[in-house]
């Protein structure tokens, strides 16, 4: 009973920031309809030094509803699974697939507003479906397989040529793809990880107690005790040295 009553705690604790921030989106595209005012001005404006604000707001601005609505759920899907699966480390992940994704496209983006959070959705789709992969945990790529066959379509739109006639920034779908590779890659032995078999866990036990017999009965500098070998002293400081050779006997071999 504690054990299930824990497991809610998580679950509700994992989704309340995804629902508090797609809530929030709502209300700024809300404010905007109200006040028959669009607030796309406040985006990415790539090479302008005003146009930097946007890697702060853009995620936050959206065209229409129907561009919200498109990327509301996949938002709280991927943000559930980045604080159920990752806790306190998704956090990081979350701030840096923002920051990075924006200064990126400020970058090389072409010279146009460009608003939305699909560079939040694409960096953590790519980040959770290449984590995955990359931990081999079992819960983890459980997910990754639900990721993929939920959005796994949406690699395409990283190709400026799948939408010649729309008004679509590709540039923030490929930037928040990158961010999210970079950072599965570089926090990769962080969070959760797979379970060893057996057999793995022999093998560096037994990789441990060499390393210790190796290092056994060694003096203060490393060197070999050559008292363990019955000499009387070092043999590295005996000046001259007496080998024995001897003939066997003939028949011997």
């Amino acid at each position: 009973m504690e054990s299930s009553q824990t497991e809610l705690r998580k679950v509700l604790r994992s989704v309340v920031f995804p629902v508090l921030f797609v809530l929030l989106l709502w209300i700024i595209k809300g404010v905007e309809l109200l006040l028959d005012e669009s607030l796309s001005h406040y985006g990415i404006l790539p090479l302008d030094v005003k146009g930097l604000r946007g890697v702060l707001f853009s995620p936050l601005l959206h065209g229409d509803v129907q561009h919200l609505l498109s990327n509301s759920i996949p938002l709280i899907v991927l943000g559930f699974g980045l604080f159920y699966f990752y806790g306190s480390l998704g956090w990081t992940v979350f701030i840096f697939s923002w920051i990075f994704s924006g200064i990126w496209l400020w970058v090389f983006a072409r010279e146009s507003y460009h608003i939305g959070a699909s560079t939040l959705v694409y960096a953590l789709a790519a980040f959770h479906v290449l984590s995955g992969l990359l931990r081999r945990e079992k819960h983890l790529l459980a997910f990754t397989l639900l990721v993929f066959f939920l959005y796994g379509g949406m690699i395409w739109g990283i190709f400026p040529d799948f939408f010649p006639h729309r008004n679509i920034s590709w540039e923030g779908h490929l930037t928040g793809s990158l961010a999210g590779i970079i950072l599965a890659v570089y926090y990769r032995r962080e969070g959760p990880q797979r379970d060893k078999p057996q057999w793995e866990e022999e093998e560096d036990q037994e990789d441990e107690d060499k390393g210790e017999d190796e290092g056994e009965g060694e003096g203060e500098d490393g060197e070999f005790p050559y008292w363990k070998a019955g000499m009387d002293q070092d043999p590295r400081k005996i000046k001259y040295r007496v080998r024995y050779y001897y003939r066997p006997r003939k028949g011997n071999r």
